[in-house]
């Protein structure tokens, strides 16, 4: 069993569609905290059959999947049967293989713990009934409530596409839709927990990288830098901070400041013309060598390379 990482399920992605990579990422996705992008079942099961099966794995982001088909997934020790109007809700914490016995119809949208600590009221999606570890993922749907997600899933879509200030916000909206729209067909005896500290403590360190961002001019400079920064700001040892992190997010402390410093170079690099160390000394970088050693790491180019590739027309 492996741990698939989000880089990973986007190559099985792009080979299924056919298309490139940087179109199946949600424009303006770098600019968010966390990821979220919503898929259509018809436009993947074709390439996934010329694709050897992937592993059977946990994979980095939850997902919802609402199928209008016949299917079987494989879930930590079970194989459940999955019939047309069924809502499946996975956690990175299960492994899980989804496998098709006939022409897949449906859609799914996947996202990560950090997109969604900024409307859990200070919980972690670990801490929803619908994605305990020992709970059963799979939910059959009336025709009217099938008619609703399905709504949903195709507001999802819209909203990608569109050019609104505040589309993610709405998508939140909407997958938050879903998962009352799951909670509604579970027992009445499952109750969600109480928000523990832990999940306070992950929602305000969100709360405060977040409020760092976005960087509008060269004299604006990125103030907390470390994750020591951050611990020292919310009263928690280092540590602590980065336990709580990586229960809930499967990321460190360090990487997930790391991610979002490089998420805002990127639309940066994009959208201004700014010079590469008038970006590098807003982030928070001693000089443009440093900088560039540290977005290698997230893009697998150069700052200048990265620019280049995005300004010029293909």
């Amino acid at each position: 069993m492996t741990t698939a990482a989000l880089s990973a399920s986007y190559e099985e992605l792009t080979f299924a569609t056919g298309r490139d990579l940087h179109t199946l990422l949600p424009p303006g996705i770098q600019r968010e905290v966390g990821h979220f992008n919503v898929f259509d079942m018809g436009d993947l099961w074709q390439g996934s059959l010329r694709r050897p099966p992937a592993p059977y794995a946990c994979r980095s982001f939850y997902k919802i999947s609402l199928a209008h088909s016949r299917s079987r997934t494989d879930y930590a020790d079970q194989t459940i049967a999955i019939e047309p109007n069924m809502l499946v809700f996975s956690t990175p914490k299960v492994p899980f293989h989804w496998r098709p016995v006939e022409p897949q119809q449906g859609h799914f949208c996947l996202f990560t713990a950090e997109f969604l600590l900024p409307v859990l009221g200070g919980a972690t999606p670990d801490e929803l009934p619908l994605f305990q570890t020992a709970g059963y993922p799979v939910f059959q749907l009336t025709p009217a409530e099938a008619g609703r997600a399905a709504v949903l899933f195709a507001q999802m879509q819209e909203e990608l596409a569109s050019n609104y200030a505040h589309k993610y916000d709405l998508l939140r909206a909407y997958v938050l839709e879903l998962l009352h729209l799951g909670q509604k067909r579970q027992p009445a005896t499952t109750l969600p927990p109480a928000h523990s500290a832990a999940a306070r403590l992950s929602s305000r360190f969100v709360e405060l990288l977040e409020q760092q961002f976005p960087l509008t001019t060269p004299q604006q400079r990125v103030q907390v830098r470390t994750a020591t920064d951050y611990a020292n700001l919310l009263a928690v040892h280092v540590n602590h901070l980065n336990k709580v992190l990586k229960r809930s997010t499967g990321r460190t402390t360090t990487d997930l400041i790391g991610g979002r410093v490089a998420q805002e170079a990127k639309v940066l690099l994009q959208q201004t013309d700014w010079t590469l160390w008038e970006i590098a000394d807003c982030l928070g970088f001693v000089d443009v060598a440093h900088f560039s050693h540290f977005f290698r790491r997230y893009a697998a180019v150069s700052p200048g390379a990265f620019r280049t590739v995005v300004v010029e027309p293909a």
